[in-house]
């Protein structure tokens, strides 16, 4: 199976945590002030129809499957592997954001969980304090004063910006496994890579499955729980909102009112 054909799920996954909120809190808004620049908006629901289909036909029956019959431990474990692979990519980020500090974290990181953590099954380095600095080319390109640009969903890939959308094809082009590791050892990468988001497919399919298929709109939802993840995260945990004619981001003021309806004429 094409590994590009389950990577959909890990930008769906991402967003999980948020999706938790908004689910309970009822249809997804972003905060007073914000916007979103969805001008191909018909040809993004177009993917999300299909990329809904392809989850309900192949990828939640493979991850129920996978999920029911591989013990737990051993799904970590191969989380833990495909986790300790993308270290390197962010190292590599790191470097271009000229964030050192997290580049030597990140590489200490992967020397622990590829040596102590027998080539990362297991994960010591979080125990023993280095955690993961998490990152790819589309922040880096947000560093570097690049707006998000327009909404995409994209077919089998998921929600994205377009700026998001270039940084990917950048990440798979630059990781330091794909280019450095040979046959057949980059296979086992490949393999983990497909593997760990059916493992979160399986874990998280009760929300998955209510923002999917039980939302009011499941479009709708999606594109603000990513967006307002993916500000959150660029942010470092502040929430912000997106000037639409520079792109810059502003944090929210703490006094809005967080109860208008910023869709309301």
């Amino acid at each position: 199976m094409p590994i590009a054909v389950i990577r959909h799920f890990k930008s769906v996954v991402v967003v999980v945590g948020l999706t938790v909120g908004l689910v309970a809190c009822g249809p997804a808004a972003l905060p007073p002030g914000d916007t979103i620049v969805d001008r191909d908006e018909v040809i993004n629901r177009e993917a999300h129809a299909f990329n809904r289909e392809l989850d309900r036909t192949l990828i939640r029956p493979i991850a129920t499957a996978y999920g029911t019959a591989v013990p737990q431990p051993v799904r970590q474990g191969v989380s833990n592997f495909a986790s300790n692979l993308d270290q390197p990519g962010y190292v590599v980020n790191n470097i271009l954001q000229l964030r050192l500090g997290q580049a030597m974290q990140n590489t200490a990181r992967f020397l622990v969980n590829s040596t102590i953590g027998i080539g990362g099954l297991l994960d010591p380095a979080s125990a023993i304090g280095p955690t993961a600095a998490e990152t790819d080319f589309g922040e880096t390109l947000h560093i570097y004063g690049f707006g998000e640009g327009d909404y995409l969903e994209l077919p089998v890939l998921g929600p994205s910006t377009r700026r998001d959308a270039v940084g990917t094809v950048v990440d798979v082009a630059l990781n330091p496994v794909r280019i450095f590791v040979p046959a057949p050892e980059v296979n086992y990468a490949r393999g983990a890579g497909i593997l760990q988001p059916l493992d979160s497919r399986y874990r998280f399919a009760d929300t998955i499955d209510g923002v999917l298929y039980e939302s009011a709109d499941s479009y709708a939802q999606l594109r603000s729980s990513y967006l307002q993840s993916r500000r959150f995260e660029l942010s470092d945990g502040t929430q912000v909102v997106i000037d639409p004619e520079t792109g810059a981001l502003s944090p929210v003021d703490p006094l809005a009112d967080t109860y208008i309806d910023p869709y309301d004429p």
